[in-house]
């Protein structure tokens, strides 16, 4: 349930509310908002629901929350939440904050070749994957720490932020020390230990939506990190396994709107690994932008026939430094914009 507070609401009134709450075994989580706050109560509400809260100095009405996920819900936060991801980047606004990088992190200097270009060309964020979950045990599965050295060196000489993957619980401090996002990965959207751990961090967390999984159950995986104090989670949808088999996913666009009206989180959108195809990322990329997207999480390698993995995706940076420029206008014509270099 939400407990709406009064404008004129006092610290000491709203601490009144919160101890009671904390007295019966429940957790609150309070939100400050434009014109009032609200107190979200987290856990099984019966007992509380018998309390008379709206006879409370400084409660104004309380309200329950259908949904099984409530820290993630509008209903708990009206406002979309915007995050900073540091070095005035901010993602959840007005801009569309473009991410772009290779599958996986190979050469130190290949990688700040590929940085100096996609932040030529517009990009904020570097992606590429230091830990590689794959299918197949015996395909390449990173370079680890020294992929994760390789990626400082890319944002020294740049200044690009850095997103990469957590795929072990072992490896979070590491990761913790060399990312500025960390991404949990469509295998790991219901490693609901790992959700845990990552909501105890300060870093913001790109949460991708498993391949088989529905809304309701993506929403729910980033419960599980609101749920543990970390409010800074970007939510990306990368595609999902239908009976279609022209792609390597099908692309959920409606994805995109449908937890905009769901959730204050911000939602980003991976094309690349949607489609599994070059040549559909643009189109996909701009249909995306097109549907509401706060973000673009983007393939770029300047050799792909030569890239470890998922070269077939992958952009030559020139092509990405064309879709930039087409993306711009995209979010020109729905009130965005997409920043320069």
């Amino acid at each position: 349930m939400i407990i709406i507070l009064r404008p004129d609401a006092t610290k000491k009134e709203i601490k009144h509310v919160v101890d009671r709450i904390k007295k019966m075994g429940l957790k609150p989580w309070i939100s400050k908002g434009v014109e009032r706050s609200i107190i979200g109560v987290i856990g099984t509400e019966d007992a509380i629901r018998l309390e008379p809260l709206e006879a409370f100095p400084g409660v104004e009405k309380v309200l329950p929350i259908l949904k099984p996920y409530k820290l993630v819900s509008r209903d708990f936060r009206k406002e979309s939440t915007v995050i900073d991801l540091g070095s005035g980047v901010k993602i959840g606004g007005e801009e569309i904050v473009v991410m772009a990088g290779p599958c996986s992190v190979e050469k130190e200097e290949l990688l700040i070749d590929i940085a100096r270009k996609v932040k030529a060309a517009g990009a904020k964020v570097l992606r590429g994957g230091a830990f590689k979950p794959r299918t197949s045990p015996y395909s390449f599965q990173g370079l680890g720490k020294e992929g994760l050295k390789y990626l400082k060196a890319a944002k020294d000489e740049t200044g690009l932020l850095i997103v990469t993957e957590l795929v072990d619980l072992r490896d979070l401090d590491l990761v913790e020390k060399y990312a500025d996002i960390i991404q949990i990965g469509t295998r790991n959207m219901q490693n609901f230990g790992l959700l845990k751990e990552v909501g105890r961090s300060k870093k913001p967390v790109l949460l991708k939506r498993g391949m088989s999984n529905t809304i309701k159950e993506f929403l729910m995986s980033a419960e599980y990190i609101l749920s543990e104090g970390n409010f800074n989670v970007m939510l990306c949808e990368r595609g999902i396994r239908t009976f279609e088999d022209a792609t390597r996913f099908t692309l959920d666009i409606s994805a995109v709107p449908i937890t905009k009206n769901l959730s204050h989180l911000p939602c980003l959108v991976d094309p690349s690994h949607a489609t599994g195809k070059w040549d559909l990322v643009a189109p996909c990329a701009k249909a995306a932008v097109a549907a509401g997207s706060d973000g673009l999480i983007i393939e770029v390698h300047p050799n792909p026939e030569e890239a470890i993995s998922d070269g077939a995706q992958s952009l030559y940076p020139e092509r990405f430094a064309e879709l930039m420029r087409d993306l711009r206008k995209v979010a020109e014509a729905v009130g965005r914009g997409i920043p320069q270099a």
